[in-house]
C-alpha cells in the first residue's frame, strides 16, 4: 500500500494499517507511507484490512492498495508418489520452465505496479506543490502591484500643490 495524496489540517500522509484474519486475530500492521503486510493464511473466510485515518484530521487520503497471492508447495509433484517414472524428461524439463516463467513473471508485474504506485505518489505530489507555487506568487504579485500603486500615489500627493484664491508670492 501507498498513500498517493492527503488534504486536512495536519496534512500527515503516514496511515494506520491492520491486517486481521476471519477469527478477529491480528495478523499484521503497517504504519508508514508505503508500507506491506506479508502474512500466510489456512483459514477461509473474509480477512480484513483495517485503514486509520487518526493522524490526518478533518482531511482524506487517497490510497493506492496491491494485493498478491503467493501460493508456496503447490506442485502436484509433492503429492504423486516417490516410484513415479518420468517417461519423457523433455515435457517435465518444459513444464519446470514455464512454472519458472510464470513465477518470474508474476514478480515483475508485482514490481510494476510498486513502480506505478510511488509514481502516482510523485505526480500528486508535484500537483500539489505547483499550485501552492502559483497561489504564493499570484499573491505576491499582487502585493508588489499595490505596492507601486500606493508608492505612485505618495510621491504625487507629496508634489501636489494646493490651488486656492489667494496666491502666495
Amino acid at each position: 500500500l501507498q498513500v498517493q495524496r492527503a488534504t486536512g489540517i495536519g496534512n500527515s500522509r503516514n496511515i494506520l494499517v491492520t491486517a486481521s484474519d476471519p477469527s478477529g486475530f491480528q495478523l499484521g500492521v503497517s504504519q508508514d507511507v508505503r508500507g506491506q503486510i506479508n502474512f500466510l493464511t489456512k483459514d477461509t473466510g473474509f480477512y480484513q484490512l483495517c485503514l486509520d485515518n487518526e493522524q490526518n484530521h478533518f482531511g482524506f487520503m487517497q490510497v493506492y492498495l496491491n494485493f498478491g497471492v503467493y501460493y508456496d508447495d503447490f506442485s502436484m509433484e509433492h503429492k504423486q508418489p516417490a516410484e513415479r517414472k518420468e517417461l519423457n524428461d523433455t515435457l517435465e524439463a518444459i513444464g519446470v520452465s514455464i512454472q519458472r516463467l510464470q513465477i518470474h513473471t508474476f514478480h515483475m508485474w508485482r514490481f510494476y505496479n510498486f513502480a506505478r504506485m510511488r509514481k502516482g505518489a510523485d505526480s500528486f505530489l508535484l500537483e500539489s506543490n505547483y499550485n501552492y507555487i502559483n497561489r504564493w506568487s499570484m499573491a505576491q504579485s499582487c502585493v508588489i502591484v499595490l505596492s507601486g500603486v500606493l508608492q505612485l500615489y505618495f510621491l504625487k500627493r507629496l508634489f501636489h500643490t494646493q490651488t486656492s484664491g489667494s496666491q502666495k508670492c
